[in-house]
């Protein structure tokens, strides 16, 4: 029972009550305080209570519970991992132990990744004894079971095996009576919804705004149990043609993964291969659509491009997206009398927001559509502009010139949750900063259908203004030239010139360096050429000179008696300041061209110097903040502890 102050009052006698009425209430007053007083007695006794469970405790409790069930602590730098859920999981994961279901949890809890597990000693051919027959115990591969040879050498294979005495561990052996495979998804879905296709004709699209064939990918469907072993409806795995041909219905629809508007009825969709654009479609079908290159193909002509949604994947919330960013807006422009103009609601292109946006403020695109345009804004003195995808959005802008930002001394201009394509940034005002957070800046401008740069090597970002202050946080971009006495920050970004040996980063004139460099966590393709690296942390710099191209080495900075290098790669007969725990070793990479998923992820065959060569073991780039080895590691701890006695477990990555 609470007891406030009016609750004590009245347990007193009336005489006493009207006495201290006639006197003022001193005594109400005292009994006020009192109650104050029991209010914190109750609170602390409450508290002792939720203390008592793990849902409920504070958190300096946690790890005295922990102990009390012998839990032991893991890396908590990993996202989505907290040392509350592990304890309150601790039990059931016990009472469960060396289950696939539970393996496939903890695997998926401890690292944050989509996982599948699988018991290899169910895929083994084996003689049977024909007083005992098992008609389910296959020996051979069915060939006239699709789905069967569809999945195989996948996490959802079902073919019979001979067994493999190899070692598990190693990742080299799998198919034995004591392995437990574990796969993990890497990469992440994305999704892009509400997009313009990319016309090729009026019959023929793309899904990929950018105009590239690009691989379509599946929603994961959340599991509500943790006894269901994930299927392929369950991860973000590519979507082959014959599966999206025979599940039509559980992977194209609204709010699934594939979905082009106005062409709801399934019954009249197509699945088939259009690496060659037929000429017709099959009787009584109204679309054909290739999952694997991200195309399709209607059979009545289209006006404009249709509407389209669609998943893809990539290794981390970096470049924009449909993801959380809200923290990173700029709200602060919209105090002191900012405006907000919305697009297309307020205004119908980003031009015509700019033109009526005379002071501060901010301008916000509210979808993830197509916008063809020429953007060009002279600043005032002094203003500050911020153009963003709202929160949840990815807008694709497509232009037909540069996007051109001129005069504004000491104004700011910043840009948020973008994709842009088709021409450069170019400043040419005295600006006194343009910060890039959550955008990508299509390397080599555009794209061809095939992936491939238009104009690679063509820098994104040219500032040939002096003194300007350049920040990029999570993004993903081509060249930079930078005006001399420039001080540019990067951090979580890639930044990439199409090659190693393309100039990645140099001075916006003909000659000269770059402007002061600061960079942490970043992978960059390409050569380097500033005044001063400030600072160089956890970086990637795939660095490389050609013949005849008049670079000395493929990273240079001109001052070697200041700054720092430090946990980083930099390629041989470099000229840097002192550096401290870099590394020479070459980084592999799964893929360098943009667009592909696997885009400048550390292959497993990179070196470990590489993988787990930054400040707190982490790997060097883009990704760091991932924490790949991390995860990895605290899954390893995790299975030692929950793997039953004579199983051996392997982890393997899916993507």
């Amino acid at each position: 029972m609470s007891l406030d102050a009016e609750k004590l009052y009245s347990f007193l006698p009336a005489i006493y009550r009207i006495r201290d009425a006639e006197k003022g209430g001193p005594l109400k007053e005292l009994i006020s305080v009192l109650a104050g007083q029991i209010a914190v007695i109750e609170e602390n006794l409450n508290q002792l209570y939720d203390d008592q469970f793990i849902e409920t405790c504070s958190e300096w409790v946690i790890p005295y519970i922990g102990d009390l069930i012998g839990y032991r602590a893991l890396n908590e730098d990993i996202p989505k991992t907290t040392a509350r859920a592990e304890v309150a999981n601790a039990i059931r994961y016990r009472r469960r132990k060396g289950t696939a279901s539970m393996l496939e949890q903890l695997a998926r809890d401890v690292t944050g990744w989509n996982a599948r597990v699988v018991e290899f000693f169910t895929l083994l051919a084996s003689t049977q004894y024909m007083k005992h027959v098992r008609l389910g115990n296959a020996s051979i591969a069915s060939l006239k079971d699709w789905e069967q040879l569809e999945r195989l050498s996948t996490p959802f294979n079902t073919v019979p095996h001979t067994v493999d005495v190899r070692r598990i561990e190693s990742r080299r052996g799998y198919f034995n009576i004591p392995n437990i495979g574990i796969f993990l998804w890497r990469l992440n879905a994305h999704s892009l919804t509400r997009s313009d296709a990319f016309s090729v004709d009026k019959h023929c699209f793309l899904f990929s705004p950018l105009g590239n064939s690009t691989p379509l990918f599946t929603l994961p469907q959340t599991e509500d149990e943790i006894s269901h072993i994930a299927e392929p409806l369950n991860v973000p795995a590519p979507i082959s043609r014959r599966v999206l041909k025979e599940y039509l219905n559980d992977y194209y629809g609204k709010g699934k993964s594939i979905f082009v508007e106005g062409f709801e009825d399934t019954s009249k969709i197509s699945v088939c291969d259009l690496s060659e654009w037929p000429s017709s479609l099959p009787a009584g079908k109204e679309i054909a659509v290739d999952p694997v290159l991200g195309r399709f193909r209607t059979k009545k002509p289209q006006n404009k491009p249709p509407v389209v949604s669609f998943h893809y994947t990539f290794s981390a919330d970096i470049g924009g997206g449909e993801y959380e960013r809200g923290s990173t807006f700029k709200n602060e422009l919209l105090g002191n009398g900012g405006r907000l103009i919305r697009v297309p609601d307020d205004a119908p292109s980003i031009q015509e927001a700019f033109d009526s946006l005379n002071g501060d403020g901010v301008i916000e695109i509210t979808d993830s559509r197509l916008y063809e345009e020429d953007p060009k804004k002279d600043l005032s003195v002094m203003q500050r502009i911020e153009l963003r995808a709202v929160n949840g959005r990815r807008p694709v802008i497509k232009l037909k010139n540069d996007f051109t930002i001129n005069k504004g001394e000491g104004g700011e201009i910043y840009l948020n949750g973008l994709c842009i394509t088709g021409g450069k940034l170019v400043i040419k005002g005295e600006l006194s900063g343009i910060y890039i957070n959550h955008c990508t800046l299509v390397p080599g401008i555009s794209l061809m259908p095939n992936g491939e740069p238009k104009h690679p090597g063509t820098p994104n970002i040219e500032v040939s203004s002096s003194r300007v202050k350049i920040g990029m946080e999570s993004c993903l971009s081509g060249g930079i030239r930078a005006g001399d006495y420039s001080i540019v920050t990067l951090s979580n970004s890639i930044i990439d010139s199409n090659s190693e040996d393309n100039i990645a980063y140099d001075w916006a004139g003909s000659k000269g360096t770059g402007g002061e460099l600061s960079i942490e966590n970043c992978t960059i393709i390409g050569k380097i050429r500033t005044f001063l690296f400030r600072d160089i942390s956890n970086t990637i710099c795939y660095s490389n000179t050609k013949q005849g191209d008049g670079w000395d080495a493929p990273v240079v900075s001109e001052i070697r008696q200041d700054g720092c290098v430090r946990y980083s790669y930099i390629p041989q007969d470099s000229v840097t300041p002192q550096c401290y725990q870099c590394q020479q070793v070459k980084p592999v990479f799964s893929s360098l061209k943009y667009g592909v998923p696997e885009y400048a992820q550390l292959h497993l065959s990179c070196p470990e110097a590489i993988r787990s060569g930054a400040d707190n073991e982490s790997e060097m780039g883009a990704f760091h903040d991932l924490y790949q080895p991390q995860r990895e590691t605290n899954l390893k701890v995790r299975l030692a502890e929950y793997l039953r006695f004579g199983l051996e477990a392997g982890i393997f990555y899916a993507s």
